[in-house]
């Protein structure tokens, strides 16, 4: 099985996710659950950081646009980190992720 981490790290009324290790189909429910945990009708912003992501496949995408979508219509503000260059954040530009959350570098 793939190893992926989830970290919440709470930050008054926001929260950054930090996902590391690699995420795909054999683990993808597993970080959705604990991602989906993480979230509460009260936060006004969620970073998700991808920068200690080293594979991301379509059931890890899914993941993050069905959370931006969650988010959106929380009306909390979502941001993914994803260092430029790398190999997720091609992925996410490739999928047209920056059309639904606010990608930085």
């Amino acid at each position: 099985m793939t190893a992926a981490d989830v970290d919440v790290r709470p930050h008054g009324s926001t929260i950054e996710i930090v996902l590391t290790g690699e995420i795909d189909l054999s683990n993808s429910d597993e970080v959705k659950d604990r991602v989906f945990a993480s979230i509460d009708n009260h936060l006004v912003g969620v970073t998700i950081d991808l920068g200690g992501l080293r594979y991301i496949d379509s059931a890890g995408l899914r993941i993050i646009f069905a959370l931006a979508e969650r988010l959106r219509l929380l009306q909390t503000d979502c941001r993914v980190v994803a260092p430029e260059g790398s190999a997720t954040r091609r992925v996410l530009e490739m999928s047209g992720m920056g059309a639904v959350v606010r990608l930085e570098p």
